[in-house]
């Protein structure tokens, strides 16, 4: 099939045919699709990516083709959204791993690493820049966290008032997210219906209806959490509800 005739198709359907074996739209996809890849690599790194010379972007193009391997239509968003979120979640984790921050742009106008004789001044300029980048983003993934939370009609409001007060009570419900999370035809129940399946979790789990009811919002939160690629947040479940 001709690049001309593949322009024709629509994306989801490329899709498909490249988790069949396509090499032709799997290809096509690939190269089609860089100028999103850069600017969506460019998003996180807060610069411009050269294709050809940055080490991003071929982080982000490996990340985008794991999305189209990944991706199915059932997770209740557009390829493209799906595949944003992919490559910026796989280009952080390689500038944490690097320990390499963009520090190729100006930390500030004000800021002049060669005029700074002191050592110690330039590595606290160092530190304020990495600690600004790390914040920004947090912010990028509570927000992209915020838009998940919306199509199960949760908000973050909602989770301030119903989560547990008790550390008991918040392993518990980590630990059936995560028993959800594990189990194929619960997980798939829970992303399809966007709801718990309490009365089949009753059966499987050492609590009652009525607290499952009651923590029933924090259990979808951190189901959300468990099945996204989120870098902080996973951090803060690392060892709770195991």
């Amino acid at each position: 099939m001709t690049r001309e005739m593949l322009k024709d198709i629509p994306i989801e359907e490329l899709i498909d045919q490249a988790q069949k074996g396509d090499e032709a739209a799997h290809n096509f996809l690939l190269k089609t699709y860089q100028p999103f890849i850069a600017k969506t690599v460019s998003e996180v790194c807060k610069r411009y990516i050269d294709p050809e010379r940055d080490d991003e972007f071929s982080i982000g193009l490996s990340a985008f083709n794991e999305a189209i391997r990944l991706y199915s239509p059932d997770r209740g968003s557009s390829f493209l959204t799906f595949s944003s979120l992919i490559v910026k979640r796989k280009v952080i984790d390689y500038i944490r791993y690097q320990n390499k921050y963009p520090v190729t742009i100006s930390f500030d106008e004000s800021y002049d690493e060669e005029k700074m004789e002191n050592p110690t001044e330039v590595e606290a300029v160092k530190s304020k820049y990495q600690l600004e980048q790390e914040a920004w983003y947090r912010r990028q993934e509570i927000l992209e966290f915020q838009n998940k939370l919306a199509m199960y009609k949760l908000s973050l409001q909602d989770l301030v008032e119903v989560s547990p007060k008790h550390r008991d009570a918040r392993d518990s419900a980590v630990r059936i997210a995560r028993m959800i999370r594990d189990d194929k035809m619960l997980s798939e129940y829970v992303e399809k219906k966007k709801k718990l399946p309490i009365k089949e979790l009753a059966k499987k789990v050492d609590v009652s209806k009525k607290t499952l009811e009651r923590n029933r919002k924090f259990i979808l939160a951190i189901f959300i959490i468990l099945g996204e690629d989120y870098v902080f947040l996973n951090d803060y479940l690392k060892g709770v509800g195991q």
